[in-house]
């Protein structure tokens, strides 16, 4: 039986002291007063605070005031920044103003958690040192809520998570653990963590349910980034009260474009169809080409509590199996859906464009449209490759012989050639290709996976995409060039440090990057994707590149979009599922009625907010797929797959399966047929007798070992290596 509470029999108290002195720098303290503030009240306790007072003030920490009374020295030792936990129980401590991270060792984090803010004092900051701290205050938890499995024993209670960043497991007292049964899946709530306490305390908050369920798990992705599963039932019934109506007295204030040919091309499983293309072609020419997005501003006003909700989900979360909304249903699949055959209140960016691709003209504002047809990326892309209008049944949205109208198949190749020269226009101007292969999965009835396709990007993916990102750069660049204040979609340039290690990562597959220049190191990353198109690296090469890049997000300070090639961008296309879309929409609206500038620092702080939902959401789908490929690997063990080895750490090499995408560990020791060591300068396992190398890249056998639900993580076996 595990007990309640640890005694820690060799206490060092030096950090304890310097928290206590540092929480207060302009008093004095003698012995009993910290031994008082630190709850110590044996005489051998007492002992050693006067020891470590004496320490302390030996090495110029502490200054004796008055006999026997103490207070700190302001050190320039003392750094704020958060703490990087590793899985292996130490961490680093991350702050702006040290050139590298300082180690922190695992009986120096004091009870500081993943992602906490701290105050850490540091260690080693000689030349040549490494930097190794200690942390002496808390500032700020990252976050108190935990998600993991409750162990009940007979008087108290334990929750274990399955995050390998979480060191500690969680003591629940008796009377905190409500309904939960041992064995449950629960979210846990930090409460304290005493003084002498191995664990901190805490209370169960939430039952998700029972291990290895598959609604359970999906609930613990969410919970485990403080993400929503539902809707307030306050805000489900302020939207089912909305009037979606289209009112006459409204499209009067719009211009109305219902007349003009529309039409919508998603997937075949969209619910939601936030975006719509008008197209007509004008008497000199030109074409006009309309970009129609669902005026979401209109229902979700500033203030109300559906707002406020958008807000804090700041975006909708796209697991493998299910779609968290940003917005109720009747506004995300009814009022706000560009349906067909129905009139809608949008937001428009109408551009007037030439033979060439160049922008004649542009007009923003409020419309009225109405979608004369729905179409699937497939049938679009059919049209595109065949030039035919009557869509087989394999492949038409509604599973039979279907004939798209002579207007719509003629729009589509237009603007198709149209787009294809926009797109070659910004890959010349610098932008890089990232079209990395998405891994989807077929479920059935019960959401069990069946099997593993990969979503790749068409013409007609992109066509959608050019006049997307034409809409997003203009917008902004109306904006921007008024010099008043927006909300752009960032994307720094890459940091060298992170291209010299892509470099030496590629250089093992015989390919090399060029980073002389901007222009340089753009044409030879798109060269880079080019040539690994197809190849049975090319997933980690994409991921790599990806990874190499500096992270986009939003801002009020525009430095432009490194990636896509673009001075001036934002997002404005997608605001049922993303909330600064809306925002860039109210924005437009307030400049177009000649209001003054907004408070940039007020937006900043949107800015911020939305950009961290943005991670969390993307961690929760990363989880989930991890998730679902454990889950279809338990189905094959014992089966022998072929792989890449995908990284090599000091404790074996992570192998992706060539097939499906699935990633999983092969342990060192359970490579048989050498001892192997992991060699740092190569990035690389090296067999200590046949000085045989496994190295990124290498094409390796394995089968299934163990596929853990909980912890997500897949083991393989080492079969052998494919030379």
């Amino acid at each position: 039986m595990r007990r309640k509470i640890k005694k820690n029999k060799d206490q060092d108290y030096r950090a304890k002291i310097l928290k206590v002195l540092t929480k207060s720098p302009n008093k004095t303290f003698n012995y009993k007063q910290i031994a008082a503030q630190l709850e110590v009240t044996d005489t051998q306790g007492r002992n050693e605070i006067i020891k470590e007072l004496k320490m302390l003030h030996s090495q110029n920490k502490i200054v004796e005031i008055e006999v026997g009374k103490f207070q700190i020295i302001p050190q320039i030792d003392y750094y704020q920044g958060y703490i990087d936990m590793t899985s292996r129980k130490t961490a680093y401590f991350v702050c702006p103003e040290l050139e590298e991270d300082a180690f922190i060792p695992t009986n120096n984090l004091n009870k500081a958690l993943d992602g906490d803010t701290v105050k850490v004092y540091l260690y080693n900051r000689r030349k040549g040192k490494k930097p190794e701290g200690e942390v002496v205050e808390i500032i700020e938890r990252k976050r108190t809520e935990f998600v993991g499995v409750i162990e009940i024993q007979k008087n108290f209670a334990f929750v274990t998570t399955a995050n390998p960043k979480m060191y500690t497991d969680i003591f629940i007292p008796k009377n905190k653990v409500g309904d939960a049964v041992d064995g449950d899946v629960v979210l846990a709530k930090i409460e304290d963590w005493p003084e002498k306490a191995d664990s901190p305390f805490g209370s169960i908050i939430k039952i998700l349910g029972k291990q290895g369920e598959h609604n359970t798990e999906m609930h613990a992705i969410l919970a485990e980034y403080g993400l929503p599963t539902e809707f307030p039932i306050e805000v489900e019934a302020y939207a089912q009260k909305l009037n979606t109506d289209i009112q006459e007295d409204e499209v009067a204030k719009r211009r109305d474009l219902r007349d003009v040919l529309t039409f919508t091309i998603d997937p075949r499983d969209a619910k939601d169809f936030d975006d719509a293309l008008s197209y007509r072609k004008l008497e000199n020419g030109n074409h006009e080409i309309g970009v129609h997005i669902a005026d979401v501003s209109h229902y979700v006003q500033e203030g109300t509590i559906l707002d406020s909700e958008a807000y804090q989900r700041a975006t909708s979360i796209y697991l493998v199996d299910r779609v968290v909304p940003m917005l109720p249903e009747v506004l995300s699949n009814f009022a706000c859906s560009l349906r067909p055959n129905e009139d809608k209140y949008t937001f428009s960016a109408i551009f007037e464009i030439n033979p060439k691709a160049e922008i004649v003209n542009n007009w923003f504002g409020r419309t009225v449209t109405h979608s004369n047809l729905r179409m699937a990326y497939e049938e679009a892309q059919y049209i595109i490759e065949t030039q035919e209008k009557i869509i087989p049944e394999t492949i038409s949205i509604d599973d039979t012989l279907r004939t798209i109208p002579d207007e719509v198949a003629n729009a589509v190749l237009e603007m198709n050639s149209l787009a294809k020269t926009l797109r070659q226009k910004r890959m010349n101007n610098g932008a890089i290709s990232f079209d990395k292969v998405e891994v989807k999965f077929h479920l059935d009835e019960n959401d069990e996976p069946t099997g593993v396709y990969f979503k790749q990007s068409k013409e007609a993916n992109h066509l959608i995409e050019e006049f997307m990102l034409l809409a997003n750069r203009k917008v902004s660049e109306f904006i921007g060039k008024q010099k008043k204040t927006f909300l752009y979609r960032v994307h720094d340039e890459p940091d060298e440090d992170k291209l010299i290690n892509l470099q030496g990562i590629i250089s093992k597959f015989g390919y090399s990057i060029n980073f002389k220049s901007k222009n340089d190191l753009s044409q030879s990353l798109n060269q880079l994707l080019n040539d690994v198109n197809g190849k049975k690296e090319q997933n980690l090469v994409d991921t790599l590149t990806i990874r190499s890049m500096s992270k986009a997000s939003y801002s009020t300070e525009n430095i432009g979009h490194y990636g896509l090639a673009f001075d001036y961008y934002s997002h404005f296309t997608s605001p049922i599922r993303r909330y600064p879309d809306i925002m860039a929409h109210r924005l437009l609206q307030h400049y177009l009625d000649h209001g003054k500038s907004v408070n940039e620092e007020e937006l900043e702080v949107k800015c911020l907010h939305c950009s961290q939902m943005e991670v969390l959401a993307t961690s929760a789908e990363r989880d989930s797929i991890k998730y679902m490929q454990v889950k279809f690997m338990q189905d094959h063990k014992g089966q022998e797959f072929a792989g890449v080895i995908s990284g090599v750490t000091e404790w074996g090499i992570f192998v992706e399966i060539i097939e499906n995408k699935c990633e999983g560990l092969v342990r060192i020791r359970d490579i048989k047929e050498d001892y192997y060591l992991f060699d740092e300068k190569q990035y690389a396992l090296v067999g200590e007798v046949t000085k045989n190398v496994l190295q990124l890249g290498d094409e390796v056998i394995v089968t299934v070992k163990n596929a853990d639900l909980v912890k997500k993580q897949l083991d393989f076996n080492f079969i052998k290596q494919n030379k």
